[in-house]
């Protein structure tokens, strides 16, 4: 059974018990917008907690997790079920409110606790009435993002929140909204919550210039010093016709969202895209012929690890970004200089993923507003790096050993000291394309051996 069948079973069993159910929030939001409703957020009117819980468990299971503050989760479904409440704020964080709930609670009241006025839209389920208090729907056509009430800032994640939302929907947020989100903070933040909204926009944000410039003009850059640090960096303007690193990293982080491969390498590859040139403050200097360089930037990756170590408790974003990072032009490099199997190869062992650096080269290519034919011919040269890749077979996978130590004891020798010195000349000799496969690889070993 699919989440809308449910949704209609369930308002049908609340009218049946003298209730109205409406969808709220994003899926309203979504539906009108035409998009596909993959989740559903419903408020029920009229009806106090046990005779909801009592009309809804006869067409659905639930979970009671949130019964305290009247909400419920349906089984099996991305439906949650709610009654209308007001929210005080009483401490600090997002838990620090206190909650009220009245199934008789009036409709501007029940939607002015919410973030935003599209976001505050309401549709009964049966008969399609669109409850709309706080304007949402000229807001969702004139594509703005503007808060309901003051109440926006009793959660400073709302400031996060619009960030992905712009990145998602393209929408403008309203002067009057960026106002108040400048005098708010992250500092009481949870550290997983900020994270969830980072991945929404890097995950599925198609807006990202929109998205990061918002986060500059309402001053929430200050809790990111690593991306502070790029407005107003220069570079060469031969180079870089785009203007500053700022600039250069949100064209770069755009390119990248339009090559998402909706696979579990996008964060990946996205903080790549976003993080790759965090190391151009603490490089780029002005010469005394005016001739601005960064070298070394690539190679200087402390930034861009504090950046994801902040936000992120995961080992295994910034091993698998940081190298990325650190060899982000090395593609167009290497085949413009037609560089030898063995330089792909260690470069392969290095990076893990060359078709994740391939691409992350590309998008810094796009995010240059260089020429057609200069861009062309940067491009060729990726696509290129590319082919060389796929023919030494290194694009998703490093280079494997072809000699191990079970074939040094196949040999009649003792596992000791004299083992790594052997696989490490066999590995090498591997890199340098002495031999591809198996049995070359034995062939090889058998002779050093002899050798000895």
């Amino acid at each position: 059974m699919d989440e809308l069948t449910t949704v209609m079973q369930i308002a049908n069993a609340v009218a049946r018990a003298g209730g109205r159910t409406f969808m709220v929030g994003g899926c309203v939001r979504d539906m009108l917008l035409g998009m596909e409703v993959k989740d559903f957020d419903l408020e029920v009117y009229g009806l106090a907690a046990d005779k909801l819980f009592s009309a809804v468990t006869q067409v659905c299971e639930v979970d009671q997790v949130g019964m305290s503050f009247g909400v419920m989760k349906v089984r099996h479904c991305d439906i949650d079920i709610a009654i209308p409440r007001r929210e005080n704020k009483s401490g600090k964080g997002h838990k620090g409110f206190i909650i009220d709930t009245d199934p008789e609670l009036d409709f501007a009241s029940a939607a002015a606790r919410r973030d935003f006025t599209v976001n505050a839209i309401m549709r009964d389920l049966l008969t399609g009435e669109i409850i709309d208090p706080h304007q949402g729907c000229r807001d969702l056509k004139n594509k703005i993002l503007r808060h309901v009430s003051p109440a926006f800032s009793e959660d400073p994640l709302r400031v996060l929140r619009g960030m992905q939302f712009i990145g998602r929907l393209g929408f403008d947020i309203h002067p009057d909204t960026v106002k108040l989100a400048s005098q708010l903070s992250q500092h009481e933040l949870a550290g997983e919550r900020i994270a969830a909204e980072w991945e929404k926009l890097l995950l599925k944000g198609t807006f990202i210039v929109k998205a990061l410039n918002f986060l500059r003009d309402c001053r929430w850059v200050r809790f990111y010093p690593e991306l502070e640090a790029l407005i107003n960096c220069p570079q060469n303007p031969l180079w870089h016709p785009e203007g500053d690193v700022w600039n250069h990293t949100l064209l770069v982080t755009q390119a990248a969202a339009e090559m998402r491969k909706n696979s579990p390498d996008d964060l990946i590859f996205m903080l790549a895209a976003l993080c790759h040139d965090f190391g151009k403050p603490g490089c780029t200097v002005t010469g005394d012929d005016g001739r601005i360089t960064s070298a070394g930037h690539d190679t200087l990756t402390a930034p861009a690890l504090n950046f994801i170590t902040s936000i992120w408790h995961r080992t295994d974003l910034p091993e698998r970004v940081i190298p990325l990072i650190s060899r982000h032009m090395h593609p167009w490099q290497l085949a413009e200089s037609n560089a030898s199997d063995k330089a792909f190869r260690k470069l392969a062992l290095f990076v893990r993923r060359t078709d994740l650096l391939a691409d992350l080269a590309e998008a810094d290519i796009r995010g240059i507003c260089m020429s057609d034919a200069a861009m062309s011919q940067r491009l060729a040269a990726v696509d290129r790096f590319r082919r060389r890749c796929r023919e030494l077979e290194i694009a998703g996978q490093v280079p494997v050993p072809l000699v191990l130590g079970r074939d040094l004891i196949a040999r009649g020798m003792t596992p000791g000291k004299e083992f790594k010195p052997l696989l490490d000349k066999c590995f090498e000799a591997q890199l340098e394309g002495v031999f591809t496969t198996r049995t070359g690889a034995l062939e090889f070993l058998d002779e050093l051996l002899c050798e000895r």
